[in-house]
């Protein structure tokens, strides 16, 4: 087991109250647990807003959690000083959603996969440093000479890449991917991913897989887990989760994933879900998820759903699942 997250909660305060106190607690992530094995992908799937980027954070370190157990290697991360942090984080490396905004545009791409390397010091001398760079881009599918260009010289594929070898380059033991191919075209999508994979088969690399992206989430990830409003409602792996999903905001996701067979599309059942997505900062009493279900009954107002196994190695936050 690489990593464990055990009922991390991240709350933000809201300000805005008499005297400078806060008016409220934004509930972003609110008792998440789940485990990666090494060499695994877990995909992290959900609507925008529902804390999934706030867990990579947290598992980061870049967001302090309010509670919680983050154990990474055996550590638990919540513990560690800044000093302690600095010798894991090279472990622990994230690829951002925009690669636009994700690279220094007053630095050339050899500066900036290089950069990490004299920071940890993991290369001696800027001859041996250079040669590592273009090892790195050639890794990503890159050319030797991207390493003299600006980031605004490359298309967005290209710079995600760069964003892909400024990971590699630490040898992590993990990476975060925070919808790294949202910002994308749909072919280029596909080169990333493949690249991913072809990069965890070599390396031995883990994924932590955040996406909105259903289709994206089956490709590549071993088991999946879906978030509604700072929970997770269903996790199992990727075959059990798409044949045969528990929860009924799973099946509402999955149902609005389109097909590319016309006569499939018109024949197969919609779930359609009536209402917005509660506010953070006032969730709903009992199972979040309660005032948008199909199939909600009283007790689901009331009864707070804990994540438990009504099949093997297939988890669900459901009262009637």
């Amino acid at each position: 087991m690489l990593l464990e997250v055990k009922n991390l909660v991240k709350h933000f305060e809201v300000g805005g109250g008499m005297f400078g106190k806060a008016a409220g607690l934004v509930r972003a992530v609110d008792g998440v647990s789940f485990s990666i094995r090494r060499g695994e992908t877990l995909g992290l799937v959900g609507e925008s807003g529902c804390g999934k980027t706030t867990t990579g954070r947290c598992v980061l370190q870049l967001e302090r959690p309010t509670s919680g157990q983050i154990i990474f290697e055996g550590r638990d991360l919540t513990t560690l000083d800044a000093r302690e942090m600095r010798a894991v984080r090279r472990k622990l490396q994230v690829i951002f959603q925009d690669p636009y905004s994700s690279l220094n545009p007053r630095m050339t791409i050899g500066e900036i996969v290089g950069e990490p390397l004299a920071v940890h010091r993991l290369v001696r001398g800027a001859g041996a440093r250079r040669d590592r760079v273009q090892q790195l881009l050639r890794h990503v599918g890159l050319l030797p000479q991207h390493a003299s260009r600006y980031p605004h010289q490359l298309s967005g594929g290209q710079r995600q890449r760069v964003g892909v070898a400024r990971a590699l380059a630490m040898e992590p033991s993990l990476i975060i991917c925070d919808e790294p191919v949202s910002a994308l075209d749909v072919s280029i999508q596909a080169q990333i991913i493949n690249l991913l994979e072809d990069l965890q088969a070599e390396f031995g690399l883990t994924y932590l897989f955040i996406a909105h992206d259903l289709a994206v989430v089956r490709h590549i990830s071993d088991r999946v887990a879906v978030m509604y409003l700072g929970k997770i409602v269903e996790m199992s792996d990727r075959k059990t989760l798409y044949d045969d999903p528990l929860h009924p905001y799973t099946r509402a996701l999955l149902s609005a994933v389109p097909i590319p067979d016309p006569e499939l599309e018109m024949r197969r059942e919609r779930v359609v879900l009536g209402g917005e997505v509660p506010s953070p900062l006032n969730p709903p009493s009992g199972c979040v998820f309660h005032p948008r279900c199909p199939i909600a009954v009283e007790r689901c107002r009331s009864v707070v759903p804990e994540l438990r196994e009504p099949k093997p190695a297939h988890q669900a936050a459901c009262l009637l699942a």
